[in-house]
């Protein structure tokens, strides 16, 4: 790498497998991907983790696979944070100007800021990031940056997101106890739209919809700034467990059947098209419609998006740029067709982009969060230096200090 570069890791905990993608920041340039890698994972599920160290073994496969393909050590990280303990709300607050001279200072945007996130919140949770949608200065409205504009009051319309301290806790340590520093934690929505969404998208109107294994994730952008966040407890998982129920087969099995075969398309499969279903436990293989699989496949993802639809409701037709599918889900032969008949607005597939080099296997969506983590680890790795050496401990100010970056570093991004 050159002198002027720098390098940036982002990393994917998903229910099913951990994501790493390492890549080189050169000024006013694209950045370049210098390696990635994928392993299963274990010990997480619904993007929570249970088993801290099933989680950290499973880290430093990935991490190690990344390593090589790149040719560099890896001692810090961009993670994601995700799952159905994140949820938002909207909010506001107002300020006088301070200035005698009526002219509106950052120390002014911080403060009306600090206003609109004062939320309540239960005691196990905290305020991870608080996003402007809007300044307001005496009345006149869609203000992007309100410093060095001059007004008497200053008011802010924002989006609150919270999540369980706990949660972040235990991502950071596992992180930790596979010997790497944890650079900034980010909402994986927002971290997949940096991948997939472009500025005529967010100005618009769209909405991103992640399919994960576990979880499915929501992120609405309108005028240029996030609207809303939501998570629906329904994944790529619940496909592969009502196939494996209903073709009375493993979960392996399934998984594969599901990913090869399956489609939501029914038209597209003949009448007399059929699908061997390896046998379980010394049993023979059995032949089963391939439209049986079809249907088993289209009856879950459709529920899945009439619960993202249901979420919507009528304000999806003032989504202009309408619906990005991303995440491994989006993979589902037929998806993009199925969400168009649900949401009647037009459906595209997001694939990563806004990146070079070894990009041979990512134009996948199920590389969307790894990779929009490392694009949005560029764009801030110019702040402060990372968090703790390798071998530090993670206790008391070291994971405040990550909670506290968390609060405002997508302020300057959404």
């Amino acid at each position: 790498m050159s002198a002027e570069s720098r390098c940036v890791v982002g990393l994917d905990l998903g229910t099913t497998k951990i994501s790493t993608v390492i890549s080189e920041i050169i000024p006013n340039k694209m950045p370049r991907i210098l390696g990635f890698a994928s392993c299963a994972s274990q010990g997480l599920r619904r993007g929570v983790i249970t088993d801290v160290e099933k989680t950290v073994q499973s880290v430093e496969k990935a991490v190690r696979q990344a390593e090589l393909t790149a040719g560099t050590q890896v001692r810090e990280v961009f993670v994601g944070i995700a799952g159905e303990d994140v949820t938002s709300q909207d909010s506001s607050g107002v300020v006088a100007v301070a200035g005698s001279d009526g002219r509106i200072t950052e120390e002014d945007r911080q403060r009306v800021l600090e206003s609109a996130g004062a939320v309540k919140t239960p005691i196990d949770r905290e305020v991870l990031h608080v996003l402007p949608q809007e300044f307001i200065i005496d009345g006149r409205r869609d203000i992007a940056d309100p410093v060095g504009m001059l007004g008497v009051r200053l008011e802010v319309q924002v989006h609150v997101v919270s999540g369980a301290v706990t949660a972040a806790q235990n991502i950071c340590r596992s992180i930790h106890r596979a010997g790497l520093a944890v650079r900034d934690i980010a909402l994986e929505p927002l971290a997949s739209s940096a991948a997939v969404l472009n500025s005529d998208e967010r100005q618009m109107g769209v909405c991103l919809v992640d399919i994960g294994v576990g979880t499915t994730d929501m992120a609405i952008f309108s005028r240029g700034s996030l609207r809303y966040t939501g998570v629906i407890g329904l994944g790529g998982q619940n496909v592969t467990s009502d196939v494996a129920i209903g073709l009375r087969t493993g979960w392996p099995i399934a998984e594969t059947l599901k990913c090869t075969r399956g489609t939501v398309s029914l038209e597209s499969v003949g009448e007399d098209e059929t699908v061997q279903v390896p046998g379980v436990s010394g049993r023979p293989a059995t032949q089963v419609s391939r439209r049986l699989l079809a249907d088993i496949v289209e009856a879950r993802m459709e529920e899945i998006f009439i619960l993202v639809r249901d979420r919507l409701g009528a304000n999806r037709h003032n989504l202009g740029a309408g619906i990005v599918l991303t995440g491994g889900g989006a993979l589902v032969d037929g998806a993009a067709e199925l969400a168009e008949r649900v949401f009647e607005i037009p459906v595209r597939v997001g694939t990563p982009s806004g990146v070079v080099g070894m990009i041979d296997g990512m134009d996948n969506p199920g590389y969307a969060t790894a990779v929009g983590l490392a694009r949005l680890a560029g764009d801030r790795s110019d702040r402060e230096e990372g968090q703790w050496p390798r071998g530090e401990n993670l206790d008391g100010a070291g994971f405040e200090a990550v909670f506290g970056r968390m609060k405002d570093w997508f302020q300057t991004w959404v």
